[in-house]
């Protein structure tokens, strides 16, 4: 089974899937709202706003398996991200990423390795993993900011 076709729920609690995004660069993000990298919504935002209108999508998964970052209802947390930071791209519900109930879609994308070499389970709120139009990885660590160098270019080479 694809990243696409796992079920997922909004973060309504509607039923859902990747599916809309299968075959459009997509970044998929695990996100918190009290985190010190919770900034970063402001870049992934700005991505979504840049690239958005040449099919480029991000995706939010909140999670609060690091450090109790996002302990939030869907309601406080979908509140939060569009008062706070303007969100407009989807937010899926709160899920697991690591561990015994981690989320299908997170078992397939961590199995794939940073430029540093890390795989495996995902190290903090933030990590990125840029999905490209043929279902490729590319995953960024937590501390690369949305807009850095790195990215921008990997989102371009997929909208090329």
């Amino acid at each position: 089974m694809s990243i696409f076709e796992h079920p997922v729920n909004t973060l309504a609690g509607e039923p859902s899937s990747l599916a809309p995004f299968e075959g459009s660069p997509t970044l998929i993000v695990n996100v918190a709202s009290r985190c010190g990298l919770t900034p970063q919504y402001t870049g992934l935002e700005a991505l979504q706003q840049r690239f958005g209108d040449r099919g480029f999508n991000v995706v939010g998964f909140p999670c609060n398996q690091f450090g109790g970052q996002e302990p939030g209802s869907a309601a406080e947390i979908e509140t939060f991200c569009s008062t706070t930071y303007g969100v407009t791209f989807p937010m899926m519900e709160k899920v697991e990423v690591n561990g015994p109930d981690q989320h299908p879609i997170y078992a397939e994308l961590t199995a794939v390795a940073d430029a540093e070499g890390h795989s495996g389970d995902i190290r903090w709120n933030f990590e990125k993993f840029l999905v490209g139009k043929d279902g490729s990885i590319t995953r960024f660590s937590p501390m690369v900011e949305p807009e850095d160098a790195a990215v921008i270019e990997a989102i371009e080479a997929e909208l090329d």
